[in-house]
């Protein structure tokens, strides 16, 4: 069997894994794709400039506990039900890959790093290796008669979030908006529902601390890394 390598690396402002979006598409961040050497020629996306989204093949790089189960339990379902692995999206997967759709933004062809891809949408931590990269196709990509499973049943509302504009000061607007987008999409496991908790994660160069009770989630405090 044929081995598979990287062809480029994700730069996002995912630093960390908890805050990261269940699904690409979800969050509009912005990062850039940036190719391997082998890859840094502008012969390798020729004609690209002709599409607005992409897909990507990746690797969950940080998994370093691979699980080789037939069933998984999916945060969805609140941690305890078991679905099988080929019926959900979770990260723990027999070969560590995953998928996503991303918009192009922008590309540029002649960096230092030779040609870098701006997208937005994509989940994926920082340094995840891309193993492959694919043009969005809508005339058989887009599905309009899809059903989404169990997903479609489950699938909660978004958070209200309680932003103090205290905490808002000194941060840029674009910054504000993209962490306004995380939290909204609720990046607790949805098996922990304990008001009292103080929840962090890192994002881009802030830590951000905060607490959910029922729906509404409150903003406690944003430093700088």
């Amino acid at each position: 069997m044929a081995e598979i390598h990287p062809v480029a690396f994700i730069r996002s402002p995912f630093i960390s894994k908890f805050g990261i979006p269940r699904q690409s598409g979800l969050v509009d961040t912005v990062s850039e794709i940036v190719f391997t050497e082998k890859y840094r020629s502008p012969d390798c996306i020729r004609g690209l400039e002709g599409y607005t989204h992409l897909w990507l093949i990746w690797e969950f790089s940080e998994n370093t506990h691979k699980k080789e189960t037939l069933t998984v339990r999916p945060p969805r379902l609140g941690g305890n039900t078991r679905m099988g692995v080929f019926a959900t999206r979770s990260p723990f997967r027999p070969n560590n890959l995953g998928l996503s759709s991303v918009r192009i933004k922008e590309i540029r062809y002649d960096t230092p790093e030779g040609p870098v891809i701006t997208v937005e949408g994509a989940d994926m931590l920082d340094g995840t290796p891309i193993f492959d990269i694919k043009p969005y196709l809508p005339y058989t990509d887009i599905h309009s008669d899809a059903k989404g499973g169990f997903a479609d049943d489950v699938f909660s509302d978004n958070l209200e979030v309680m932003f103090p504009d205290s905490i808002k000061e000194g941060i840029p607007e674009e910054d504000l908006a993209a962490i306004y987008k995380i939290l909204r999409e609720d990046p607790r496991p949805h098996y922990q529902n304990d008001p009292e908790r103080v929840y962090s994660f890192e994002f881009s160069r802030y830590k951000i601390k905060f607490t959910v009770k029922d729906k509404a989630l409150t903003v406690r405090e944003i430093s700088l890394l």
